[in-house]
């Protein structure tokens, strides 16, 4: 997360989030760093955020598929986009 280069980051926020498996603490750590990135940068790709939002989405639905911290980036990813 200390890199400067957006895209970087936000590649690896999707590899993770889209590789891990199902019930993987990883999940929500994609999530939560795709808030991070959003914040960072003010801005994400079409598809990172798709993925924040279908993330955060699981996490609601069943917080054993995906943990928490996706619905927490999820927040941030709206919050600094201004998508509220």
């Amino acid at each position: 997360m200390n890199d400067d280069d957006r895209e970087f980051v936000e590649h690896w926020c999707m590899e993770v989030g889209t590789r891990a498996v199902s019930g993987s603490p990883l999940l929500g750590l994609a999530g939560l760093c795709l808030g991070h990135t959003a914040r960072r940068f003010g801005r994400l790709s079409d598809e990172a955020l798709a993925l924040a939002a279908s993330l955060a989405a699981r996490a609601e639905v069943d917080p054993s598929d995906v943990d928490g911290r996706a619905q927490d980036g999820y927040d941030d990813v709206r919050s600094f986009l201004h998508l509220w």
